[in-house]
């Protein structure tokens, strides 16, 4: 009989694991959508359990707060953004209207060169075909999404899975986690779990800490711009929090867009210092109170591994692989400082030779 080493097994395993996800991923996505949930409600639920309250009161409470949230934030934000997005088009063609009419007769005259036809009524008629074109291909997918009954049918199910799922992975997140540490071999199951730590520090303090962290620097945006004045302060704000899932992506993409915005809207130099403004504090009260507090130094992933790992996920596997992407780049990050502990430990490290060598006479 053909005997399998245990890295062996391990490979085959992990190909297994990928291959099995790969061929589910049409269904997968409603059930990794609430075992993110799950994870992020759990530490809430463990301290109201630890408080003295039974552990389905804990959950029903953790996910009562969750559902509030979520109906609050769609009934309040999504009015608004339509608004905001109306009104993002119309700016859009202020903008090329000012390009045809000021910056290209500007540009014109500094370089001296010759009248053209007006590229700009062309830019504007293709954007407006786009526009359309994309309002149909949107109206053409709903028609077809709600002339289907089976694909209704399919988006309603999932839909009612993902609040089902959660509420009963929550409920038996600690079972589940005891009955997984309880089937890996006894061989490797305290470094398994010494490293699932680890990953869950670095999981953990992302899921929890950066989602906290690009919440409040959406509100900081949203605020500090309308405080200014901008008309699509809310979009703008809530574009450069989301962004803000990379260091640093979010002051350059919102400071942009807004000092953009700004510059169509206002006639005043002051208020685009008004825009830096709010980005600069923004940014300061990320680096020295929001991060520090709420994540601490126990990310440790690379903004360009961060966005590298995003286009991997969803290249590969769609939004189920962009759900995956962080964790899979958290595991991958430990498992390196692991083998990177282990090759520092190893012969191959230690140069045996050198150490072998006589010392050289005096």
């Amino acid at each position: 009989m053909i005997s399998i080493s245990k890295p062996v097994w391990g490979l085959l395993a992990a190909i297994a694991v990928i291959l099995v996800l790969h061929l589910l991923s049409p269904i997968l996505m409603p059930f990794l959508l609430a075992a993110v949930l799950a994870y992020i409600g759990d530490p809430l639920a463990d301290r109201l359990e630890a408080r003295g309250m039974g552990r389905t009161a804990a959950v029903v409470t953790v996910f009562v707060l969750l559902t509030v949230f979520a109906v609050l934030a769609l009934l309040i934000t999504v009015p608004l953004l339509i608004e905001q997005i109306q009104l993002l088009i119309e700016r859009i063609y202020d903008g090329l209207a000012w390009i045809q009419e000021t910056g290209l007769p500007t540009l014109r005259q500094y370089l001296d060169l010759p009248e053209q036809s007006k590229p700009m009524e062309a830019a504007k008629d293709a954007l407006s075909e786009h526009w359309e074109s994309a309002g149909g291909i949107l109206f053409y997918l709903w028609e077809k999404v709600t002339g289907s009954s089976l694909a209704l049918l399919t988006w309603v199910a999932n839909a009612t899975l993902v609040p089902v799922v959660t509420f009963y992975l929550l409920r038996d997140w600690d079972v589940l986690m005891a009955a997984i540490r309880n089937l890996l071999p006894r061989s490797v199951e305290a470094q398994t779990v010494v490293i699932a730590r680890q990953c869950d520090e670095i999981l953990g303090a992302f899921a929890r800490g950066q989602l906290l962290v690009m919440m409040a620097l959406a509100l900081i945006y949203t605020v500090g711009l309308w405080f200014v004045g901008l008309d699509l302060a809310l979009v703008l704000g809530l574009v450069a929090g989301l962004a803000s899932i990379v260091p640093y992506l979010g002051v350059i993409v919102g400071i942009s867009a807004a000092g953009l915005a700004a510059f169509f809207q206002f006639d005043s130099v002051w208020l685009l210092v008004g825009v830096a403004a709010v980005f600069g504090v923004g940014q300061a009260l990320e680096s020295m109170i929001l991060t520090p507090m709420l994540v601490g130094e126990k990310i440790g992933l690379h903004p360009v591994v961060v966005i590298f790992a995003i286009l991997v996920g969803g290249q590969l596997f769609g939004f189920v692989g962009i759900l995956l992407a962080l964790p899979v780049a958290a595991v991958i990050k430990v498992m390196i400082n692991h083998l990177h502990d282990y090759y520092k430990r190893s012969e191959l490290y230690e140069d045996k030779c050198e150490a072998a060598k006589p010392e050289a006479p005096e």
